[in-house]
């Protein structure tokens, strides 16, 4: 399914490819890879609270303060919290951002592979092959509880209000 007028790149529309979740829904499960390579899916984390912080690329600054705000975040929150970041950047690079940036309460994943997280969650940009800009929160019993699609890709999502979704459910 395509879905244009949603976001823009540099103020430029994009258009987005996949299936929409929403507040509400069942969480789609996906498979994506670790840095080292392995297959994780969101049937990995079952029975935590889920924060899914999705990356075009961590090679970028917004993205790079995206993912180091989550992981100070991480910090204060519950063992049972777990913080992903998903993005198409090659499993390599993972590594090499999280060693470089002490990354180390988030767990970087990517989606270069197939794209089966960002065609489950509708966040794929046709055009770039990229993640647009989102967060999900997803409870214990798989249910996405918050979605933001930033409406525009240079631009952070809104931390607080994710936060304060997430934080209702520890």
């Amino acid at each position: 399914m395509e879905k244009k007028s949603i976001v823009t790149m540099a103020g430029n529309p994009v258009t987005l490819e996949g299936n929409t979740v929403k507040a509400g829904d069942r969480a789609p499960d996906f498979t994506v890879l670790s840095a080292d390579m392995k297959e994780v899916s969101l049937r990995d984390f079952a029975g935590r609270i889920i924060v899914l912080s999705v990356t075009p690329s961590l090679d970028t600054p917004v993205c790079d303060l995206q993912a180091t705000r989550f992981n100070t975040e991480a910090a204060s929150l519950p063992a049972d919290v777990a913080i992903l970041n998903i993005s198409v950047d090659l499993p390599f690079a993972l590594g090499r951002f999280c060693a470089a940036r002490g990354i180390d309460r988030v767990t970087t994943l990517s989606d270069h592979r197939d794209l089966s997280f960002g065609s489950a969650y509708g966040v794929v940009i046709k055009e770039l092959r990229l993640l647009a800009r989102a967060v999900f929160i997803v409870d214990r019993d798989g249910i996405v509880k918050y979605a933001e699609i930033v409406d525009e890709v240079t631009k952070h999502p809104d931390y607080d209000r994710a936060l304060a979704e997430m934080k209702k459910l520890v």
